[in-house]
């Protein structure tokens, strides 16, 4: 397999399959990671992963991996750094994945206790192209743009071959052609990770959504009865609200990143009572 991206450098394609859709409670139990390189050739990784939990039978009937299919498999914190090392120095794409898989296989990693920075990778999700050029799925999206049907649809390393395939026939389709993105900025669609990060990614603060950037480019609450307040604001003036999230069934990432807004508080003495 090869592609024709214009790449700086690798760009990672990943799927995963989990026990459940709840980032901060399921686990991963397959991954698989194409890695796309600038000279458009392709490396792959497939794992199991033993989730340390039962797979529910929903779950099992999406994707067809049940407890017996992962009882001899690892658990994920035997094999994070070597998956850290695989997508060392990559950007990261999937389909639908700012949404869950990333937030998940940060977390994963965070509780693993192996530190994979996501400061420096660029993001692309070949699903917020499809659904703002071609609503539909990934099937759909697999016989749009390549004219074949996906087989094993649900399995990791089916799904991460067609996204790796839909992303490379959407940039060829639509290349010079302006997209609009949900900020209302029209965009010229180029063979560029830059514009595909752009066009794609979000206002999160956290991977998983809970805080996010205003219009005002303040980070504000997504959720409960602060949605919509700043969270600096809600720091001063309810401090347990911060130990309340920190006690709670929240993502590490989630915590993470509020106690990093709150040590910034601190050091720039905007408590409240600094202001007595």
């Amino acid at each position: 397999m090869t592609h024709q991206l214009i790449l700086k450098k690798p760009l990672a394609f990943f799927d995963l399959e989990t026990t459940g859709i709840n980032i901060a409670k399921d686990r991963i139990i397959d991954i698989c990671v194409i890695k796309a390189l600038p000279g458009g050739e392709v490396v792959s990784k497939t794992q199991r992963v033993h989730p340390g939990m039962p797979i529910p039978l929903e779950s099992s009937m999406i994707h067809g991996i049940y407890d017996d299919d992962v009882k001899d498999a690892p658990p994920f914190k035997s094999v994070a750094r070597t998956l850290s090392q695989f997508l060392d120095g990559c950007d990261l794409a999937g389909f639908n994945c700012n949404r869950f898989d990333v937030p998940l296989l940060v977390e994963e990693f965070l509780r693993a206790n192996v530190d994979f920075d996501m400061k420096n990778r660029r993001l692309v999700d070949a699903q917020r192209i499809f659904h703002l050029m071609e609503p539909r799925n990934l099937s759909a999206a697999y016989r749009f743009y390549c004219n074949k049907e996906l087989i094993g649809a649900h399995g990791a390393e089916a799904d991460t071959i067609a996204t790796l395939e839909v992303l490379d026939a959407q940039v060829q389709r639509y290349m010079g052609m302006v997209a609009k993105a949900d900020s209302g900025q029209e965009v010229i669609f180029d063979n560029d990770i830059d514009m595909l990060h752009s066009l794609t990614a979000n206002k999160n603060v956290d991977l998983a959504g809970r805080m996010i950037i205003n219009d005002k480019g303040e980070e504000v609450f997504n959720f409960g009865k602060h949605k919509g307040s700043p969270v600096l604001d809600v720091l001063k003036k309810e401090p347990s609200f911060y130990d309340w999230i920190l006690k709670g069934e929240f993502p590490l990432d989630t915590k993470r990143r509020l106690t990093e807004i709150r040590l910034r508080m601190f050091s720039n003495g905007l408590t409240s009572s600094s202001k007595r």
